[in-house]
């Protein structure tokens, strides 16, 4: 008996079903399975989230910037910066990874020039430097508001204020600037950098008397 004839169009249909499922299973199964284990493999730390540890738990990524505030009292209200602690440019979100974002104050804006100015008398009285001597990132944020990045002035300009909260010897915080200065990218792109939460990090295991870790524990 003559078996029937599959019609043409049912033929090509199910071909693209075929060839649905084998793409399937190779680009949205195979591949990621492939690419999550080389990543794994070799770059383990950069696709966790490039986390940084302390006292056997993730505390902080070194690619997104965080605030270094006192404890909030009972009142509710905003603390201000920790002295024992190494600061961050400010940041229009926050330091909200789900709120990335900058301001949106212009330069000719009275408004930012007059946020700015305060931001500069703050800052100089906190760290005990002139207003003059102020660099623009300690009274600036950037695009993202999460950038962890300080220049390497402003963190030069915070060891002495650092040393005197923690009682460390001030030699001895700015060896860990020191450490953690990083030249342009390929050498000619962008600026030189402090990662301040990397930083933060060696701060915390500098055994700190008087000082707190990066958990709010008191050293």
């Amino acid at each position: 008996m003559a078996r029937t004839a599959v019609p043409a169009v049912l033929r090509h249909h199910l071909a693209a079903l075929r060839m649905l499922l084998v793409l399937t299973v190779v680009t949205g199964v195979g591949y990621p399975l492939l690419v999550t284990g080389i990543a794994q493999v070799a770059f383990a730390g950069r696709a966790n989230g490039s986390l940084l540890t302390a006292h056997g738990r993730p505390v902080a990524s070194r690619l997104i910037g965080q605030r270094f505030a006192l404890p909030t009292g009972a009142s509710g209200r905003a603390a201000g910066p920790d002295p024992a602690w190494f600061q961050p440019r400010p940041s229009a979100a926050g330091y909200d990874p789900g709120a990335s974002g900058a301001g949106n104050l212009g330069p000719t804006n009275p408004k930012l020039t007059a946020l700015i100015l305060a931001r500069r008398g703050a800052v100089a009285a906190f760290d005990g430097v002139p207003a003059v001597a102020v660099p623009a990132d300690a009274v600036t944020g950037s695009g993202s508001g999460l950038d962890p990045a300080i220049s390497p002035e402003y963190a030069y300009q915070q060891v002495r204020r650092v040393a005197r909260a923690r009682r460390l010897a001030p030699a001895r915080v700015r060896l860990l600037v020191e450490r953690r200065l990083h030249g342009r990218t390929l050498g000619f792109l962008g600026q030189p950098y402090v990662n301040v939460v990397e930083l933060n990090r060696d701060l915390a295991a500098a055994v700190p008397v008087g000082g707190a870790d990066l958990n709010g524990r008191s050293g």
